[in-house]
């Protein structure tokens, strides 16, 4: 049976529009804007104690979150496993993802993780069951470098994104972009406060440890550096160091989480390669010429450095030398925590002392099975009594790409000290 001609044309017409549709659905389910959150179907794991070592070796850089969790980023996720202390990588306790915004920041306070994303976005979880605590729009992120393949930047340094607390006992979250700032209650995401700022003229640094956003500032002059009230959004005070340059580097230092509860800063002109060191507080700061130089370190109430190739531990206020490791040989600062400074030796030995003694706490190779330790430190982290660092090649050079950068795929060593 043949079809008449203009019935044929209706029925092809009506068979491309059903076919367009068709593909229309399937588009707009691949592409358009989605969430998607995994929570977790077990029980939130008990802490464990480790044996003290190098644990794991992970792809990806760990944020080890109440003692408990290894939370990591993706380009569009953020996810946990657990045990802490597992020697690989496993299935995930609870994942969140995110589509088309990309992932450019995660932090950690006690058992709530917040995730900012490419839009502004930013989302709690809590981290007992990857569900979503709440939700806030913040300001857009500026630029941010793409992160290697670690994603080290994003878990361990999140750009534009600090915690701090109040004298009343309150946690609040501090997100900066370009031209704006903003203030949340940790608890339950609430705006408390918002700004609007320079851009090109002011540089968010971090949080202080007595509830401040410090920022570098030269919109109006001469740089200075502002401390604005977390939790209210005002300018306590704009300081400039006795004699600073008009333009201004501020590197925090003594801080609880990177760049977050800060007890110190050092303070530097273009072309200073030393710096000064302050100590931050209630007050303006205070001069603490024993933070003087870039490789010293705040550690609890002392600092921490190499002075005249031996390792010291110095008052932070008076810079009385308390106590000396001349055994040490040379050795770098990888990461401060309360309580422990941990050091790398030449031959990669991770050592932890006790900031207030110098005692050692634990010494080991930071190897695992034939890995060897022929390799340099990358990013490092600590918290939780845990060390993770990456390895990376003798000879890398930064703009190599990643598998010419790091020493093999599994790149990041986790330790209990």
């Amino acid at each position: 049976m043949r079809w008449p001609v203009g019935r044929r044309w209706i029925i092809v017409a009506l068979a491309a529009v059903l076919a367009v549709g068709a593909a229309a659905t399937v588009i707009y389910r691949v592409l358009a804007p989605a969430e998607v959150d995994t929570v977790a179907r077990g029980a939130y794991p008990a802490a464990p104690t480790p044996q003290v070592g190098v644990i794991g070796r992970l792809p990806v850089a760990p944020l080890v979150v109440d003692g408990r969790l290894r939370v990591y980023a993706g380009a569009r996720q953020v996810y946990a496993d657990q045990p802490v202390d597992g020697r690989h990588r496993v299935t995930p306790f609870w994942s969140y993802r995110r589509w088309p915004a990309q992932l450019v920041g995660v932090l950690a306070d006690d058992t709530t993780v917040v995730s900012r994303w490419s839009d502004g976005l930013l989302v709690a979880l809590d981290a007992r069951t990857g569900r979503v605590a709440w939700r806030a729009d913040g300001p857009a992120p500026g630029p941010v470098a793409k992160p290697r393949r670690t994603y080290a930047s994003t878990v361990w340094d999140p750009a534009g994104l600090h915690v701090t607390g109040t004298a009343d006992g309150r946690r609040v979250l501090v997100a900066a972009g370009p031209g704006r700032v903003a203030g949340y209650a940790l608890a339950d995401g609430r705006q408390l406060w918002r700004a609007d700022v320079g851009d090109d003229c002011r540089t968010d640094v971090g949080t202080t440890a007595a509830g401040e956003l410090l920022a570098v500032d030269a919109c109006a002059g001469p740089a200075t550096v502002e401390f604005r009230d977390a939790a209210t959004g005002q300018v306590r005070t704009r300081w400039q160091p006795p004699g600073g340059p008009p333009e201004l580097t501020v590197t925090l230092v003594g801080c609880r989480n990177v760049r977050s509860e800060c007890r110190g800063l050092r303070t530097a002109g273009p072309g200073d390669d030393a710096g000064r060191g302050w100590l931050i507080g209630a007050g303006e700061p205070v001069a603490a010429p024993a933070l003087d130089g870039p490789g010293a370190e705040l550690a609890d109430e002392l600092v921490v450095g190499v002075h005249g190739g031996v390792l010291t531990g110095r008052s932070a206020r008076t810079g009385a030398e308390l106590w000396r490791r001349p055994d040490l040989g040379p050795v770098r600062i990888l990461a401060v925590q309360p309580g422990r400074v941990h050091l790398l030796t030449e031959r990669n030995d991770l050592v932890t002392l006790d900031p207030a003694t110098g005692a050692e706490r634990s010494r080991f190779p930071m190897d695992i099975g034939r890995d060897g330790t022929g390799w340099v430190p990358g990013r490092a982290y600590a918290g939780d009594g845990y060390v993770a660092v990456e390895r990376v090649r003798e000879r890398a050079g930064p703009d190599d790409d990643d598998q010419a950068y790091f020493l093999m795929p599994e790149a990041v060593l986790l330790a209990a000290s």
